[in-house]
């Protein structure tokens, strides 16, 4: 096994950990632990600090400048050609160690914010290498890395430049301003391996882009395609960390990089976005299984909203919303379709077997209807919605001829959409919100107390707010024809019926209270302009 010499200079003392790490065939170290750097820069601070009750050490006997001459710290350099003395300068892994007791004889020991610190790494065999590389690293982190010119020059671009025939001496090399030693490090020792990828199978997605960085700045390029396929393979976990690689690889790609495959995964020409909502509209709308339609109705309707939010160049709306509006005719011709048939005066006489289909597809296209409702309302495009539900006349007027079991579902569409006006999520014209309320007011009044007691998801409150609400934004004429309507069906049905009583309130203000307070406004007003005048 060969060995790693931790060597780490603090406050005049040595102390020297050995740790075996991998050998490859060729007899060298390659991706060594990260555990070796963590623990060293944890360790960076001193092991024996002076406690406040322990007596102060005892005055050096010795030169202050002796004392100090182990305290330098190598000089930064952004990249430096060098030879072996420079080499044994800027890392001092081989001098001998000092035991402490010497170095409290010698010098008073300082205080631990300004005792200069310096951890240095070695890596690999000093013995049968040709070439030092030296990494200089933030906070005094030194890694000395004993290297093989052909190895290097034959992977990198960066190195094979640097050592080119023109400085054949060159025998120790330095990089300054390091920002990620131990990926250098990494990246280096898979120069020894002969499956790159192979080596990458253990390691995570962020530890992988780490690499194909500093790849990319020592021109490794065999390394950032074996990087470029694990990432092409292993699965990405989360948004956060396939962010990342999309991020990355698109930079690369900028580069000239090809990249091709990984990017397939979130890129596809195959088949055009609306072609393909449409048919994850049509399965959804056509599924006979209760459970499944009604989950996937509400992931359908989360990922369309996370689609609201994203900014406009990342998609066209309009294409979302035709879809959804060819599939909202297609339902609402099956549901007039099946109200004809289920109104038609044989069909009570049918056996339950022979209603039931026809039943069972008034709900599910009800229910597919509201839905779609619910997905336009989100995208604040249902105006086309309210005017296509207030004209149908036909449906209102086969609405009263079919039991209430059957057809309660479509008043909770019309529900659905006084309660969206309400909230203003919704803003059809005039025009439509009065014809929506002569079509479709009467026949929820009639299918209020089965919504009331048979349908779970029925908010009285919202609904009767939104009734209100969509009533009071009409001429106070409108207001007072459909008002006293309403007024005659409540005298007689109490809670069977709509409470529109906070609406009726404010309508009987406006036409009974606020012409008193205008025209006293308007005495008010003359009085004080004849006063004005005399004076």
């Amino acid at each position: 096994m060969a060995e790693i010499r931790l060597a780490r200079v603090e406050q005049g003392q040595t102390k020297i950990r050995n740790v075996p790490i991998a050998v490859t065939p060729e007899g060298f170290w390659c991706c060594p632990s990260p555990v070796v750097f963590q623990k060293t820069v944890k360790n960076q601070n001193p092991l024996n600090k002076t406690k406040p009750s322990s007596p102060p050490p005892p005055k050096a006997t010795v030169p202050k400048k002796q004392a100090s001459s182990d305290e330098r710290k190598p000089a930064p350099a952004s990249f430096r050609p060098g030879v072996g003395a420079d080499d044994q300068r800027n890392c001092g892994s081989d001098t001998p160690s000092v035991s402490a007791s010497a170095v409290n004889e010698r010098a008073p020991r300082p205080k631990i914010e300004s005792a200069p610190r310096k951890v240095a790494i070695e890596f690999g065999e000093p013995g049968t290498s040709d070439l030092k590389v030296i990494l200089l690293g933030k906070q005094g982190f030194c890694v000395k890395l004993s290297v093989h010119r052909n190895v290097l020059v034959e992977n990198s671009s960066f190195f094979a430049d640097k050592l080119s025939n023109k400085e054949p001496d060159i025998s120790c090399l330095e990089i300054d301003d390091c920002e990620d030693v131990e990926i250098y490090v990494e990246t280096v020792g898979l120069m020894y391996c002969k499956d790159v990828k192979q080596r990458l199978i253990k390691q995570s997605v962020s530890r992988v882009l780490r690499i194909i960085k500093v790849a990319e700045f020592l021109g490794y390029n065999s390394c950032i395609q074996s990087s470029l396929e694990y990432l092409e393979a292993v699965p990405w976990v989360g948004e956060e960390e396939e962010e990342k690689v999309v991020s990355s690889v698109i930079r690369l790609r900028n580069e000239g990089v090809g990249v091709t495959p990984v990017l397939k995964r979130i890129s596809s020409d195959a088949n055009p976005p609306k072609e393909t909502l449409s048919h994850i509209m049509e399965l959804v709308l056509k599924s006979n299984e209760e459970r499944g339609r009604r989950e996937m109705k509400s992931v359908v309707l989360k990922l369309l909203r996370e689609k609201n939010s994203l900014p406009s160049y990342a998609g066209p709306t309009d294409i979302c919303n035709e879809t959804i509006y060819s599939s909202c005719r297609s339902c609402l011709n099956s549901l007039l379709s099946s109200f004809r048939q289920a109104s038609e005066p044989e069909f009570a006489d049918n056996s339950m077997d022979g209603r039931e289909p026809v039943v069972k597809l008034i709900a599910l296209e009800a229910d597919n209807m509201t839905w779609l409702l619910e997905i336009l309302a989100d995208r604040q495009a249902a105006d086309e919605f309210a005017l296509i539900w207030a004209s149908q006349q036909e449906l209102a007027t086969l609405h009263a001829k079919l039991a209430i079991v059957s057809r309660y579902h479509v008043s909770c569409i019309t529900a659905r959409l006084f309660v969206g006006i309400g909230k203003g999520e919704l803003l059809p014209s005039k025009d439509t919100r009065h014809l929506l309320l002569q079509t479709w007011l009467q026949p929820l009044i009639n299918d209020y107390n089965w919504l009331q007691h048979g349908c779970r998801s029925f908010d009285r409150k919202a609904v009767e707010e939104g009734i209100g609400r969509t009533i009071l934004t009409l001429p106070l004429e409108n207001q007072q024809s459909i008002l006293l309507t309403w007024l005659g069906s409540f005298l007689k049905a109490g809670d069977n019926c709509p409470n529109l009583q906070r609406a009726f309130e404010v309508w009987w203000r406006r036409t009974f209270i606020r012409p008193y307070v205008e025209t006293q406004g308007n005495n008010l007003l003359q009085s004080e302009s004849s006063t004005t005048s005399k004076q």
